[in-house]
């Protein structure tokens, strides 16, 4: 091995080569197990498991709703029933009773109603109010009967039941009699099932479906009429007058 006058040695590639083989020896001589390749690592991030019909992400967390554990929650029940027309009896016994005459004499003021509080956003009562009137009309003197409004108006009851987490009638039916259990598996198809639950609730039972959604909405969500900021009114002092002193 021959040194330049600096005192490093000299670049030759069968040196650098002659060196590798002897590390690769001495690890094969002390660590046997190691081996000569390393194998590659995997990658932490993996792809969502499916498993009872709900995803996993990276974290070890269900895609949709669920707990810490990782076990999915329970969608929660109406307030009310489909056919509770009159509401409960509680603090909000007369909003129920309004909500059961708009939706009986006016249901587009009650779709708008609604509709207003589950958005919030300037203007949303009479873009909803107007369509639902227009085709209220166009389905009572065409077709007899309010027949075209409901397929307007059934998206609301699934952004309703979105929102809250509430259960659809799919899994009411599983919770009461064991049926419609093999539509629960599949999350992409409860949801699918749940929608054309949906539109068959707005279709045959209208005015029912826009109330018990009206109950539920009283009890969730304030008017956004409601959310006015207190006014501070400042007072000015009365006038005073000084007194001489004697």
């Amino acid at each position: 091995m021959a040194n330049n006058q600096y005192g490093h040695e000299e670049s030759n590639p069968l040196l650098q080569q002659a060196q590798q083989d002897d590390s690769s020896k001495f690890n094969k001589e002390f660590n046997p197990k190691t081996p000569d390749t390393a194998a590659p690592l995997k990658s932490s991030a993996f792809e969502p498991i499916i498993g009872n019909g709900y995803g996993w992400t990276a974290d070890g967390l269900p895609l949709g709703h669920g707990n810490v554990v990782g076990e999915p929650m329970g969608r929660t029940q109406w307030n009310s029933s489909l056919c509770a027309c009159l509401g409960r009896n509680d603090e909000f016994c007369s909003s129920d009773l309004e909500v059961c005459l708009l939706g009986s004499v006016a249901p587009c003021v009650l779709y708008g109603s609604n509709v207003e509080r589950l958005g919030s956003a300037p203007g949303t009562f009479a873009n909803h109010c107007l369509p639902y009137s227009g085709l209220y009309m166009i389905g009572n003197s065409c077709f007899g009967g309010n027949c075209l409004a409901p397929w307007f108006s059934y998206p609301s009851r699934t952004a309703i039941r979105r929102k809250f987490n509430l259960e659809g009638t799919c899994e009411a039916f599983n919770r009461s009699c064991g049926c419609c259990g093999s539509c629960l598996e599949d999350e992409l198809q409860r949801e699918q099932c749940e929608s054309v639950c949906d539109l068959a609730t707005h279709v045959f039972c209208h005015a029912c479906a826009l109330c018990q959604e009206g109950r539920e909405l009283r009890r969730r969500l304030p008017h956004p009429g409601f959310n006015a900021q207190p006014v501070l009114i400042m007072i000015p002092p009365s006038e005073q007058s000084m007194g001489r002193g004697t």
